[in-house]
């Protein structure tokens, strides 16, 4: 087996590993996510996702071609 195989296979497994600790995690502490300064990015309430809904939207309508 080549050494790029190897490497390859315990990115995979390392990285699908932290990706179910996180799961976990979030069902512990009931958070999802974090940002640099430790400020929670999701889980907001019905206003925040409307004002988020509204800037995605907003995004997608400057980045279309008809406006």
């Amino acid at each position: 087996m080549k050494l790029f195989n190897v490497v390859v296979h315990v990115l995979t497994e390392t990285s699908r590993h932290a990706g179910h600790l996180d799961i976990l995690r979030e069902q512990l502490d009931g958070t999802v996510g974090a940002g640099a300064d430790g400020a929670v990015l999701h889980g907001g309430d019905s206003v925040y996702w409307a004002a988020h809904r509204a800037k995605v939207e907003e995004a997608a309508r400057a980045a279309s071609p008809t406006g």
